[in-house]
């Protein structure tokens, strides 16, 4: 395995600090290119900013919210999100049509057959769906593969994504999830690499009561902070239950603003909603960290936990 190289993602640097290179002509294949979309979003934004100052960069996304100096912005039409899988069928041939021709370099963070980078976020679909089955069981799964077309999407792009071939290289987020792929994909030794997120220290944090009164919720208090767009992977029903032996204490849930509905209806079924702030996503959270008094993070699933290691940049004790 080699060794990760962890890069400040988020730092812009000046186009007269950087040495002498080709410049290049890079397109950026992610489908929503938000602040708020989550890590792996943030990885993706912070990676063309800083390309960008070296580099042309064009990103390709359904979604939009962010502007930067020297970017081009292509907005890739979305006719449907639901089901997801068709629209990921959609985007794939829509951006390999918007980039056959023109470029040195495709960047995909995204499940894509074409791209000469991909930039593994999420643990494999092989493994979801196979992974630790045999015989009979194995059998039955490879059938209901063969009858899901959402399933067979998935599998087929991601194993023609990571097949190998001469143009080809492979970032994962993580070393845990480089030595999954390499599981599932044994071929890809020569051509993986490990690139881990960074973060910034906070140059002018707020202070806890300016944060607090920045985000609208009372001054006084313990606060635990909770990071997600996805609330139940990232453990929020746990940490709602935690709760209930925590009377005085209240709980920041910031993320996915479609979830909200349904974990207030389960903080109210537990007695502790009076407890619970939801947020909402932010494009910037470092007034998060900066209120609360702890971060909670008692994932089920996750490659590299962004929400982490920011909460520790700005000196936030983590669980």
């Amino acid at each position: 395995m080699k060794s990760s190289v962890v890069v400040d993602m988020a730092a812009p640097q000046g186009r007269d600090e950087q040495p002498s290179v080709r410049r290049l002509k890079i397109a950026v294949l992610n489908r929503i290119f938000a602040p708020t979309g989550g890590g792996a979003e943030r990885y993706s934004i912070a990676l063309v900013e800083q390309l960008s100052a070296r580099h042309e960069v064009h990103v390709f996304a359904q979604e939009i919210h962010h502007q930067w100096p020297g970017v081009h912005y292509h907005r890739m039409a979305c006719g449907f999100k639901k089901p997801r899988w068709l629209n990921q069928l959609w985007y794939a041939y829509a951006t390999r049509r918007a980039t056959r021709e023109g470029f040195d370099i495709v960047h995909s963070h995204e499940n894509v057959w074409h791209g000469n980078v991909q930039t593994m976020h999420v643990k494999t679909v092989q493994r979801s769906l196979l992974g630790g089955l045999s015989g009979s069981a194995l059998w039955l799964r490879r059938i209901k593969i063969a009858l899901s077309p959402r399933l067979l999407t998935y599998l087929k792009f991601e194993r023609a994504r990571l097949r190998l071939r001469p143009d080809l290289a492979v970032v994962a987020a993580s070393q845990p999830l480089q030595a999954e792929l390499l599981a599932q994909y044994p071929l890809l030794a020569k051509v993986i690499s490990t690139v881990t997120p960074g973060v910034n220290l906070p140059t002018q944090p707020l202070t806890q009561q300016q944060a607090r009164a920045a985000l609208g919720v009372p001054a006084d208090g313990q606060y635990i902070a909770f990071i997600a767009n996805d609330y139940a992977r990232k453990g929020l029903p746990a940490l709602l239950g935690a709760l209930q032996a925590l009377p005085d204490v209240h709980l920041l849930v910031v993320g996915h603003a479609g979830q909200i509905e349904r974990f207030k209806a389960v903080a109210q079924s537990l007695s502790v909603a009076q407890q619970v702030h939801f947020v909402g996503p932010l494009a910037d959270v470092s007034p998060v960290y900066c209120a609360a008094n702890v971060l909670a993070h008692p994932t089920l699933e996750d490659t590299f936990a962004m929400v982490v290691i920011e909460a520790m940049a700005h000196g936030l004790p983590v669980v």
